[in-house]
């Protein structure tokens, strides 16, 4: 699996998480194990370990916004672009790129408006780190 299909993989698994209600690692537990790679675990360990420190710096960085008005896709992208910020191990435009590239295709509806807003929101929550 690489890296992009891993941070799709983790991003399901937090929408299924968030649209059920159900904690992260209960949503964990429904996904079979060939799913669940290191590298999966490790991006949904870094946004369960931080969520709410991923919430508060989403919340802070959206403009006349609020969190729980996002879609639940764009969300999901978001935390994890969040916590791949706070861990610091990938270069933040990689993290931007990716999330970018998973919300074209997931979230998009081809007027580019999701790519946009996301982008914007992303480079926000990045200063305000």
């Amino acid at each position: 699996m690489t890296r992009r299909e891993a941070r799709i993989a983790t991003m399901q698994i937090l929408y299924s998480a968030d649209f059920n209600g159900i904690s992260i690692e209960k949503a964990r537990e429904d996904i079979s194990s060939h799913v669940l790679t290191d590298d999966v675990k490790s991006f949904l360990d870094m946004v369960e370990s931080n969520i709410e420190k991923i919430d508060n710096l989403i919340s802070k960085s959206l403009e006349n916004y609020s969190i729980n008005r996002l879609n639940i896709v764009d969300r999901a992208i978001i935390r994890l672009a969040t916590a791949e910020f706070l861990d610091g191990k990938t270069d933040k435009k990689i993290v931007i790129n990716e999330a970018l590239e998973i919300t074209k295709q997931f979230s998009d509806q081809g007027d580019h408006k999701a790519t946009g807003f996301n982008n914007r929101l992303l480079e926000n929550i990045y200063k305000n780190l």
